[in-house]
């Protein structure tokens, strides 16, 4: 074999050489990818809106609607700080505070239709202030979405610009970089009286 022929030949072993360790080195990066994938996933946990409020504290169904904040000792306003800085998942309806056209920047979730518009607003332990990763496209108000991301204790004030003016609306959560689904229901809605202004945006319980 002669000299050019033999160099030819080790660098050709040696750029497969490279490729092989390049090809493993890639591979092993997609398992550990999708192993913390696969972990994080398996930590985020599914709550309800139950979960963000005192067990003491009734439900909107037993009070009657609307769940009125005044009426309650403590305004709305007692939180649960064991969710706080962990990944949840809750289901609710988007209303948009920050909006250009269909892309909304951040928007309050609620756990009713009408909710804060035409409607009192709930208690702030019943209103999360969510920011989404990238614009959310929506298509309605009250769109039903499925929020992901870790969820923080804290009373934020915004403004809701509505039709009659601005309302102030105090929330008692926030979620930033939230990852934002669309949802064919919320498991946990509350069913509007009939006569409500939203009724027609009814969903159907689990």
């Amino acid at each position: 074999m002669t000299l050019s022929a033999t160099a030819a030949l080790l660098l050709s072993n040696g750029e497969h050489t490279v490729s092989n360790r390049f090809k493993s080195t890639a591979a092993l990066a997609a398992v550990l990818i999708s192993i913390v994938a696969g972990s994080a996933s398996a930590e985020t946990a599914r709550i309800f809106w139950k979960d963000l409020r005192p067990a003491t504290q009734p439900a909107a169904e037993s009070v009657g609607l609307p769940m009125v904040a005044a009426k309650m000792p403590d305004r709305g306003e007692t939180l649960s700080v064991n969710l706080r800085d962990k990944a949840i998942q809750l289901a609710g309806y988007a209303l948009p505070l920050d909006r250009d056209g269909d892309l909304v920047y951040q928007f309050l979730l609620v756990p009713w239709t009408g909710a804060c518009s035409h409607m009192p607003t709930p208690p702030p332990n019943q209103i999360v202030l969510v920011t989404p990763a990238r614009p959310y496209r929506m298509s309605q108000a009250y769109q039903p979405v499925a929020v992901t991301g870790a969820l923080e204790p804290g009373m934020e004030k915004s403004q809701l610009f509505i039709l009659d003016g601005v309302s102030v609306i105090q929330s008692g959560y926030t979620v930033r970089k939230a990852e934002v689904t669309d949802v064919d229901l919320v498991p946990d809605t509350i069913t509007l009286p009939a006569n409500a202004p939203w009724s027609f945006l009814n969903k159907k319980k689990n």
